[in-house]
């Protein structure tokens, strides 16, 4: 029998991550076509941490709780799912509401947790996959053979993305800002690491690729980066922007665009329809799950906080040491 309340992390006004607090509340019921999950894990992202400073509003209608990936257990159904049963193990992309004992979420949205795959690695997926499916498979059209330069290549997007492409048969060249995070990268696959805090990325894909350069950049920083960028990008080459930790502003060279036939285009997945998200998870289930089982992706995962360590975990995550993915553990607290 299900609670009338649960408890979950709710944001005291925006700001450092102190205004994290573990509250009680009513137990959401799910409307037509969604499922209750009791969750097990959620998994942190940097959307987090834009949405608590007051950076990165929920969609109209979301849940205002923090949290955008949880894994756990179907516990209730609402009216016209037919796909899933209680009992399920799951994990799911959300709009909202992760951070929490019980999370709502679409029945497209909810994936099968792979065999052989813990509840903690479970939760690290879906907003890593779905993003870079979206992005990086199909806007940046990825082929067996490209060449892809992704920044930020110890993060969590980073690390699934590496192991991805190198799935698909392509190369992969990652910055990254240690040389500890270098090494992980390679461990995992990656084709060349650059760390930018000593070396010049253009000067060194420049030499690497006799000039030639890459065939998509997965751009997380924006703003000065992006002439960077285009410069390294081969004729008919694909330009995906995910971030913008740079600022939103860029300057860019039109001729270059127009000599180079370059494509430029960029997305955010939490705003997207449930039928466009429910088609990304319907062609993941079918290519990146069989990939999953089958030992070629696995989750990286840094480190796990209990939910009531939400606060060190917002830290740990704003200093940047992670590598991978750091996810809160919440069946404990639901005991």
């Amino acid at each position: 029998m299900l609670p009338p309340v649960m408890h979950f992390i709710k944001c005291d006004g925006v700001g450092a991550p102190e205004v994290m607090q573990w509250l009680e509340g009513p137990l959401p019921l799910p409307s037509s076509g969604e499922v209750l999950i009791k969750v097990k894990a959620a998994g942190i992202n940097r959307p987090d941490i834009m949405q608590r400073q007051g950076n990165y509003p929920p969609p109209l209608g979301a849940s205002d709780i923090l949290g955008l990936e949880v894994s756990g257990e179907i516990v209730a159904l609402g009216k016209s799912v037919k796909r899933w049963k209680t009992g399920d193990r799951v994990c799911a992309l959300l709009s909202g509401g992760g951070y929490a004992e019980y999370a709502l979420a679409p029945e497209g949205q909810c994936l099968p947790v792979p065999f052989g795959l813990s509840f903690v690695e479970a939760a690290a997926l879906p907003e890593c996959v779905f993003t870079i499916w979206a992005n990086l498979f199909e806007a940046g059209a990825l082929q067996a053979n490209d060449i892809v330069l992704l920044h930020g290549g110890g993060s969590g997007i980073g690390t699934t993305a590496i192991q991805m492409t190198k799935a698909q048969g392509a190369r992969i060249f990652v910055t990254v800002g240690s040389d500890k995070k270098a090494d992980a990268c390679r461990k995992i696959g990656a084709d060349l690491t650059i760390n930018y805090k000593r070396d010049d990325f253009v000067e060194v894909i420049e030499r690497e690729t006799a000039k030639h350069g890459v065939n998509i950049v997965i751009d997380m920083i924006g703003g000065d980066y992006i002439e960077r960028n285009l410069s390294l990008l081969a004729p008919q080459g694909r330009h995906v922007s995910i971030a913008v930790q740079h600022g939103l502003k860029a300057s860019i060279d039109l001729w270059a665009i127009m000599r180079k036939r370059l494509i430029l285009t960029g997305s955010t997945l939490r705003p997207r329809s449930l039928e466009e998200k429910d088609r990304l998870r319907a062609a993941l289930e079918a290519k990146i799950w069989p990939w999953i089982a089958g030992g070629k992706i696995k989750p990286l995962i840094y480190k796990t906080f209990s939910i009531k360590q939400v606060v060190e975990a917002h830290k740990m995550m704003e200093s940047g040491v992670h590598i991978g993915k750091i996810v809160l553990e919440v069946g404990a607290e639901s005991a």
